[in-house]
Order: C-alpha cells, then sequence, then structure tokens
C-alpha cells in the first residue's frame, strides 16, 4: 500500500525537510512563454504526460489551478492520479459553489481512493469580476467570511462522529454527518493565499499551510514572523509555501539571456495573462509583488521581478536566475527563513518541469537536508 507520508501537512513537517510543488495544465500551451496553464480546453494525452513528467521529475505535489472558465479540477486531479504512481495532487478549491458537507465527503473520497494523494488550496476567487461568471456575486471580503464558515462546517463533517447542526452566516445544517472520513489525519492539508485582512484571518483559523507569492527575504522573514503570531492565537503552527518561476540556464549569463527572451514574448501586445485585467493588480497580493517590482528589477541577486510587472503580478509571476546551483542556493536562503514548501513551474511547462527534476529538485533536496543536519549539530 502507497504510503502518504509527503503529503501530510504540520503532522510530518519536521520528518519531511522541503515539499516541492509543481502545476499541471490541461492542454499544450500555445506561445513561446506561458504564464497560465488552466485555460484553453482539454488534452487529455497531454495531461496524462505532464503528470507523469511531474512524478518522474520527484515532485511531491501538483497544483491544479481553477478559474471560472477552465476545466473541472477534481476531476482532472483525478485522471492525473489514475496515470501516476505516487505525485499528490494540490487542487484549488473556491468555497461557495457547493455545500460544505457534501464538498467534505468529496474530497475525503478522494483521499481514500488515491491513498491520501490530495491537498486543497483554498482560494475566494481571482476577482469579483471572475466569480460572476460563476454566478457568484459576493464581494471578496464577504467571500472570505463564507469560507471560514465552510471551513469550519467541513472540519466538523471529517471530525464529528455524531449528526451535528451548524446555523452560521451563510450555512445552516441540521442532523449532518459524513459516512467517510479522511484519510490523512485530520484531514488532507489546507492552503490557504492572500494578503488581505480577510484571508488572513481564515487562512489563521483554519488552515495548515500560508501560500505565498516569492518576495525579497526580509519581507519574506516578516511575514512569516507576522503569520505565526497571528495562527497563534488560535493555537495553530503553520507551514509556509513560498511561489517562484525559476529560470535556468548552464551559466548565468544564458540564465539571464533566457530570462530577457522570456520577457520580451510576455510583452508582446494582447493579453498574457489570459484574466483581461490590462495588468492591473487583481489583489492584495499582486500589489505587493508591484510594489516590489518598483523598487528594482532585481533583490537579493536572483529575485528578477519585471515579469511580474510586464504581467500586473497576475499569479505566480516571481522569477529566481540563474544555474541550478545558484537557483538553489537562493530557494535555500528561504527554507532557512522556515519555508519548507516551494512551487515551482517554469515559462516552458513540460520541458522545464523535465529540467527542475533533473537539475534542482535533488540540489535543493540535499542542500534542505544538509542544512537540518547542520542545525541538529
Amino acid at each position: 500500500m502507497r504510503k502518504n507520508i509527503k503529503l501530510l501537512g504540520n503532522a510530518t513537517e519536521k520528518a519531511m525537510p522541503v515539499r516541492v510543488i509543481g502545476m499541471i495544465g490541461v492542454t499544450p500551451p500555445g506561445g513561446e512563454a506561458t504564464v497560465h496553464v488552466i485555460k484553453g480546453g482539454i488534452s487529455a494525452p497531454y495531461l496524462k504526460a505532464f503528470a507523469q513528467a511531474h512524478d518522474a521529475a520527484g515532485f511531491d505535489l501538483a497544483l491544479v489551478g481553477y478559474t471560472a472558465s477552465s476545466a473541472e479540477g477534481f476531476l482532472v486531479a483525478q485522471y492525473a492520479a489514475h496515470h501516476t504512481e505516487r505525485l499528490g495532487f494540490l487542487i484549488a478549491h473556491r468555497p461557495g459553489f457547493v455545500a460544505p458537507t457534501l464538498a467534505a465527503r468529496k474530497i475525503a473520497t478522494f483521499d481514500h481512493l488515491t491513498e491520501g494523494r490530495i491537498a486543497l488550496h483554498v482560494i475566494s476567487g481571482a476577482s469579483d469580476a471572475e466569480q460572476n461568471g460563476d454566478g457568484d456575486f459576493a464581494l471578496k471580503e464577504e467571500r472570505y467570511r463564507r469560507a471560514t464558515e465552510y471551513l469550519e462546517v467541513m472540519k466538523l463533517a471529517w471530525s464529528s462522529e455524531r449528526r451535528f447542526d451548524f446555523a452560521g452566516e451563510f450555512y445552516r445544517v441540521r442532523g449532518a454527518r459524513s459516512d467517510v472520513q479522511p484519510f490523512q489525519k485530520p484531514h488532507p492539508p489546507l492552503f490557504f493565499g492572500g494578503s488581505s485582512e480577510g484571508a488572513l484571518a481564515m487562512g489563521a483559523r483554519h488552515c495548515d499551510v500560508f501560500a505565498m507569492f516569492g518576495e525579497p527575504l526580509a519581507a519574506t522573514a516578516q511575514r512569516v514572523a507576522e503569520f505565526r503570531a497571528r495562527a497563534s492565537l488560535h493555537g495553530r503552527t503553520p507551514g509556509f509555501n513560498m511561489s517562484f518561476r525559476p529560470i535556468l540556464g548552464a551559466t548565468e549569463d544564458k540564465a539571464w539571456e533566457r530570462a530577457r527572451r522570456i520577457l520580451a514574448s510576455i510583452s508582446k501586445p494582447g493579453d498574457p495573462t489570459g484574466f483581461g485585467n490590462k495588468k492591473a493588480p487583481l489583489d492584495h497580493s499582486a500589489r505587493r509583488l508591484l510594489d516590489f517590482a518598483a523598487a528594482g528589477e532585481t533583490h537579493d541577486e536572483r529575485l528578477w521581478m519585471p515579469i511580474a510587472e510586464a504581467t500586473g503580478a497576475s499569479g505566480n509571476t516571481s522569477c529566481l536566475v540563474g544555474t541550478p546551483e545558484q537557483v538553489a542556493r537562493a530557494l535555500l536562503e528561504y527554507y532557512k527563513l522556515g519555508v519548507r514548501s516551494f512551487l515551482i513551474r517554469g515559462f516552458d511547462p513540460f520541458e522545464d518541469t523535465i529540467d527542475f527534476g533533473r537539475e534542482l529538485i535533488p540540489r535543493l533536496r540535499s542542500g534542505a537536508e544538509a542544512l537540518d543536519r547542520a542545525q541538529a549539530a
């Protein structure tokens, strides 16, 4: 039977030096440099091959994204799980479209059928306009309050041995119960992202991992300390994930040349993000990245922000540029700050996944292990 140790949250964080997350797309990219991979139809052969590439490359999880027009994430993950051996799936999930009791059973069922190969990334929506496409007209702060209740009801469904009642602002259930409890205990890891007060309040109370976009080291240290303090008020010790777009080269010069080619491709006229935001920031996290981009192109030697600026910081657009050794060392500086999980994906999604598995992930893992040994000594 497959063991699920690598997928657990806080319970096994100490035993797992570093978690590496990728992101699977559902259709071949159509441009020279791909910002997002979850729009544009679906190709089952491509999805299968892309998931298997992540499996072979040594990723622990693969993010399955969500937009108001993209392929449904749970079914994408189910298909990918069927065609992989050990890869887990971090499924982006927007509370509010199904009842939390039903979602709890759905997630617990997936958890059992894959023997623990699921984690959940709780998101409130890229924008009010995008949510409208799925019929949700609640404003963002209201969506975070709704998500807080949603997670509370889901956790009750996962943990209650008897039927339970719940009455809140958004949800009311009477005599609810679930016949299936999660395979992972107490439940699959719950990730969240966001920089608004509503996001941070929800995450501190209910989530296991705070997922952040790549920011300079000093700002990251401050965010980690502040969120740890916030979560401690609820008796929680959170984990941290940081997302980057590594741009690798055989030499440092070649890496920077590649980075400039990618920027030139993304900067062509059109809609580089696919969200129609015309480079305007969609949320608080994007505004933070644009502020760092305005402060300078490069931070801490390797963190390169022009692509974030060129796309309105839509999604994961913070880049680390250099040779595999240099980028691994840069990631390890964040590891020293308490970031134990990294989401890495490239602008050539399929080939970069293979390259990361060959050149970057082994260096990151061995470096994290060395840091842990030194600290233990």
